[in-house]
């Protein structure tokens, strides 16, 4: 077994590294040009934060599959605000901050919905979260009238494709290459929630109720409540998402926006050595799977073969995941 675990714990960084390793023999300087080791953070920012809330979830002994539906809904509200107050005297950064609030606001208050009627409503999560998927893109398309929202401020996008310039660094355009501000934000979410799940109490709490619900309900731990809060973050982390995403897109498509994000989250933290039954979790082990996920789309299309094919290799990658924690010790 102890073969298994190893491969359970290290299995995603593993594959990184294995494919990482195929990708600079096969393509060389192109692969390890900085501009493409950037976009493989960058490329799946948005996901990858959504992932990082759908880890702690998961661990909470939950799921949720409305994240895609819920990223266009806050991606449509924020569209809108930025509409709305671009029309007055307000100056661009403030009209985004305000927006990005709007956001994420909206996204905690659609997963505190999710986590109530989980927790005191006592419906699977599954059951409450595929509701949310239809309904989430329901309200997105009402508010998009079923098409795209577009931006009225240019600012937006520049915001998008902004970020901090990597030192002694020179792309192909011949100026430094920037480190988007979303692949920090992702960053700075994965560092902010693995120092919560690992350092505070509330992280043990979360743990604690993914492992042993009525064993932490004895031990004094309100678990209807953190259960409230873990879908309450992913909410806050999906609506932060949706703007990062809106910014970088400058419009929201309310019917594609987000599509199959649940998927994709789901697949990085399954990937990363969560455990479906909850209780065990690694933040970075989700970040390893993201980032491997990416990596996957990309030699798909420096390969040439037909995107098409991308949802029966994450598909079959899942599995793969899934079918290597199945024979690992509860306990372990």
């Amino acid at each position: 077994m102890k073969w298994r675990n190893l491969l359970a714990q290290y299995g995603a960084l593993f594959a990184l590294i294995v494919l990482f390793g195929y990708n600079v023999a096969t393509r060389g300087g192109e692969f390890l040009q900085l501009e493409n080791l950037r976009n493989l953070i960058s490329q799946n920012a948005a996901v990858g934060v959504i992932a990082v809330g759908m880890t702690l979830v998961i661990i909470a002994g939950g799921i949720d599959l409305s994240v895609g539906s819920m990223t266009a809904m806050c991606g449509a509200f924020a569209i809108l605000t930025v509409n709305k107050l671009a029309s007055g005297h307000m100056s661009p950064g403030a009209i985004m901050a305000l927006s990005a609030l709007v956001s994420i606001g909206i996204g905690a208050l659609a997963g505190l919905f999710n986590g109530f009627v989980i927790a005191y409503g006592r419906v699977a999560a599954f059951v409450v979260t595929l509701a949310g998927l239809a309904g989430f893109r329901s309200i997105a398309l009402v508010l998009g009238q079923g098409g795209e929202i577009r931006s009225s401020l240019p600012q937006l996008q520049d915001f998008g494709f902004g970020g901090v310039a990597i030192p002694g660094s020179h792309g192909t355009g011949g100026g430094p290459v920037i480190l988007y501000w979303s692949a920090l934000v992702f960053l700075l979410v994965a560092v902010a929630t693995s120092f919560v799940l690992n350092r505070t109490r509330f992280g043990r709490y979360v743990i604690a109720v993914g492992a042993n619900p009525k064993a932490a309900e004895y031990s004094a731990i309100n678990v209807q409540t953190i259960r409230v809060a873990v879908f309450a973050l992913l909410g806050a982390l999906v609506g932060l998402a949706a703007m990062l995403q809106a910014a970088k897109m400058n419009s929201v498509g309310t019917g594609s926006e987000g599509l199959y994000y649940e998927l994709d989250a789901i697949a990085a933290v399954v990937i990363g050595g969560t455990s479906l039954r909850g209780g065990r979790g690694n933040v970075w082990g989700t970040v390893i799977g993201v980032i491997l996920l990416t990596l996957i789309t990309n030699m798909i299309s420096a390969s040439n073969i037909d995107t098409n094919w991308q949802g029966l290799v994450r598909g079959i990658v899942i599995l793969v995941a899934v079918l290597i924690q199945r024979g690992r010790p509860e306990n372990e």
